[in-house]
């Protein structure tokens, strides 16, 4: 699966890579399909510049339209049945595709046929409702934060309210949320392990790195152990190099700086104590193989997640201890296979087929 940008890649040519991807791999490829917001980004590309943020989704919506129809543009029996043909493509088999919009515009004809499972998986994430509306609008497989059983349940009735709006079943797109998972032979020694895990995760350094990205400048003078900058914060952005945060924690980042001051006052944190406590990164689930298995086995029994992304703290152990104590327990259970199906990406996520 490729993360492949729609705000300054070109649909024509993004497609058609996709779809050798997909044609060569016997209909295993997908496109994680992403916006950039950042000008420093757009500065990268021919044209430069960047898309305003209340426009990129409206593009990344275009572009994939586009990409769509030009996948679709093949007609069924397109393809010559053997080498003696004079084309091995059908003339008149392949429609051009046209789009002309002041974010999308292209001509052009699709010189690579379907796969095995038609096109590419489409994937999207994003919690933003622009994100939501692409999500259910075009994708076949959505990411999401929402592993709290509460989130998820309101995530996925949300998603799936949006999918009747646009005519599409229930059915046609899976819900994934990014899961971490600390396993142990008893409760206690997972929750020790989480523990490890999030304090190695969060050194001094990293603990400095992830402020700078809400001051906007070099931090790297004071003491991880010691209190808060007694700085306040600026408008500005660090190199990209040394990391970046989103739109909506740019624009709220005064008022939760202000939040965070409050919270290490009270509890009297370090700076790496509080970014132990406010950064993202806890573990998702805590426990033995059987509890992670039930609580798992609750989620997808009432649709409140398709599966889980896995998000693994060490590679290859975490891994190793997934497959090994945590998919058994999940078999036993009947919410995991025990054999494939199918071959394509599609047949492997249980979604229907393009007809």
């Amino acid at each position: 699966m490729a993360t492949q940008n729609t705000t300054y890649n070109y649909p024509a040519d993004l497609a058609r890579r996709l779809a050798g991807l997909d044609l060569l791999s016997e209909g295993r490829a997908g496109w994680s399909v992403v916006t950039t917001d950042n000008a420093w980004t757009g500065a990268n590309f021919r044209r430069g510049g960047w898309l305003e943020h209340e426009r990129r989704y409206e593009r990344a919506g275009q572009f994939v339209e586009a990409a769509k129809e030009l996948w679709s543009s093949w007609a069924p029996d397109a393809v010559a049945p053997d080498g003696r043909a004079t084309s091995w493509a059908r003339p008149g088999a392949v429609t051009p595709v046209e789009r002309d919009t002041d974010l999308v515009r292209l001509r052009a004809t699709a010189t690579v046929p379907g796969s095995r499972q038609g096109r590419p998986v489409l994937f999207q994430a994003g919690d933003s409702d622009g994100g939501r509306e692409l999500a259910a609008r075009h994708a076949d497989v959505v990411f999401s934060a929402n592993t709290e059983y509460g989130k998820a349940v309101a995530y996925a009735a949300d998603l799936r309210e949006r999918l009747a709006r646009h005519g599409r079943s229930p059915d046609s797109l899976r819900i994934l949320p990014g899961a971490s998972v600390v396993l142990g032979d008893t409760t206690a020694d997972a929750e020790e392990k989480a523990r490890w895990v999030r304090g190695e995760q969060v050194s001094g350094p990293r603990s400095i790195a992830f402020l700078e990205q809400y001051w906007g400048t070099d931090l790297s003078a004071y003491d991880p152990d010691g209190p808060l900058p007694d700085i306040e914060p600026g408008e500005q952005e660090l190199d990209p190099s040394r990391g970046t945060i989103s739109v909506e924690r740019r624009t709220g980042k005064q008022a939760l700086i202000r939040k965070w001051r409050d919270l290490a006052t009270e509890h009297g944190l370090t700076i790496r104590e509080l970014v132990l406590e406010v950064s993202p990164g806890h573990p998702s689930f805590v426990g033995t193989p059987s509890s992670v298995a039930d609580e798992w086995t609750r989620y997808v029994r009432t649709r409140a997640v398709d599966g889980f992304n896995l998000l693994p703290h060490l590679l290859p152990a975490s891994v190793t201890d997934i497959v090994d104590t945590l998919v058994p327990a999940l078999q036993e259970r009947g919410v995991y296979r025990t054999a494939y199906q199918g071959t394509t990406l599609r047949e492997h996520l249980g979604l229907p087929s393009l007809g």
